[in-house]
């Protein structure tokens, strides 16, 4: 899990003149310091970006997709940013110079190790309270994908890398993990 790396609570004027580490998130004061991402963390993002990104250019469609590092307040009343791997925002008025104040409509984060309970239970809880439509958690140890629908059911979907998995947002469109996975194995980041 990711660690506190200092014990008073910041707020987010103070974290958005922070200077110190560049891989940091605040929930609820407390600044996280977030491990480095792997390669095939970097991997994932990359192919999930350029697919949605892919299919918002080619239907017209109004929402941005924003890869980390992009800074996400998801609510002005609370002392929380976070940079998700991914952040896909329609309503473009919540944009600004600093990144996004409030919730996206879509976040996708890929687990790794060290952020296995600060993306399935902390991440989990802030975005179904703060209005994210759509949370997947892409999980490469496991080859899993978690997707938590909050706008229709508070159940999640789990998915494999072997499954186009349905986008909420988009009714017309899926990812499928096949061509994920088929691009990892050609980098030799997974068997």
């Amino acid at each position: 899990m990711p660690l506190p790396i200092r014990s008073s609570k910041m707020t987010v004027e103070e974290f958005f003149s922070f200077t110190g580490e560049e891989n940091v998130e605040l929930i609820d004061g407390v600044l996280y310091d977030m491990a480095s991402p792997s390669r095939i963390h970097q991997a994932i993002v990359r192919e999930l970006s350029g697919l949605i990104n892919g299919y918002i250019r080619g239907n017209g469609g109004d929402c941005v997709l924003y890869p980390a590092p992009f800074a996400v307040q998801l609510s002005d009343s609370e002392d929380t940013v976070v940079e998700p791997d991914i952040s896909v925002i329609c309503d473009r008025n919540k944009l600004n110079d600093r990144g996004c104040l409030g919730a996206p409509d879509w976040i996708i984060e890929v687990a790794s190790p060290t952020s296995i309970s600060h993306d399935y239970i902390k991440k989990l809880q802030l975005y179904s309270k703060t209005g994210v439509k759509e949370y997947w958690i892409v999980n490469p140890s496991d080859t899993s994908v978690t997707v938590y629908s909050f706008s229709e059911s508070s159940i999640p979907h789990s998915y494999g890398f072997d499954d186009i998995v349905p986008s909420g947002i988009y009714k017309d469109f899926g990812v499928d993990f096949r061509q994920i996975k088929e691009v990892l194995a050609k980098e030799k980041l997974i068997l």
